[in-house]
């Protein structure tokens, strides 16, 4: 497990990590609601829940909840932010989505298309920048490139192609929006994330000064 943040440092950083993954969920629920396709995660996560009778945001729970397992065999440590990552995101999406409507207008369903592209993206900088440990996708990616020396863009490319697959195999709604948010995602969030990053916790930094000398440190989890 990460280590826990002090009283100062969780008062200065939860906040900023709930509001983030708060952003998220917004962010999914607008791309959702604009019918135009959706992220490869949520094409899976749209047709699993269609054939369990369950709804989106129960299955990103779910789905969430799943990785983290697979996180034991990877080595991969956890923290507070990787907890609410795997609950939060999908309630707000079962939250919002309801009093959202999907608008007959092309372009205003382009406009919910591409502002939840850049909600997610300031969300994902949010999250990430607080410190408080990557969220169950993003763990499974850097636990891959860990054990098995796969670059970051192959352990990212190989999952989010195995999740769309699976996805459209059980009927998740696929289209422009998949490949607009494949393509736009990681420019806006590399942007985002400089903005909101936090320095390491006191903890990461004091064993890193312990560390000896020439001994490099870990990758980061986010």
């Amino acid at each position: 497990m990460l280590p826990f943040p002090t009283g100062a440092e969780l008062a200065r950083r939860l906040p900023q990590c709930v509001f983030g993954l708060g952003a998220f969920g917004l962010g999914i629920s607008l791309i959702v609601r604009a019918d135009l396709g959706i992220a490869p995660w949520d094409v899976f996560h749209q047709g699993a829940s269609s054939h369990l009778g369950l709804s989106i945001g129960v299955m990103i729970e779910i789905v969430g909840v799943l990785l983290l397992l697979l996180w034991i065999p990877l080595r991969q440590r956890f923290g507070i932010g990787t907890v609410l990552n795997a609950l939060q995101i999908g309630f707000v999406v079962d939250l919002v989505l309801p009093h959202l409507a999907t608008p007959r207008p092309l372009v205003l369903r382009w406009a919910l298309l591409l502002g939840g592209i850049v909600v997610i993206a300031i969300g994902s900088g949010l999250y990430i920048g607080s410190g408080l440990g990557a969220g169950p996708r993003d763990g499974l990616m850097v636990g891959l490139n860990e054990r098995f020396g796969w670059s970051i863009q192959r352990s990212r490319t190989s999952v989010e192609l195995l999740a769309l697959a699976a996805g459209v195999a059980l009927g998740g709604s696929i289209g422009i929006g998949t490949l607009v948010f494949a393509l736009g995602i990681g420019p806006i969030a590399q942007r985002t994330l400089p903005v909101f990053r936090l320095p390491p916790l006191r903890a990461e930094r004091d064993r890193d000064a312990e560390r000896p000398l020439g001994e490099a440190a870990p990758p980061p989890t986010s």
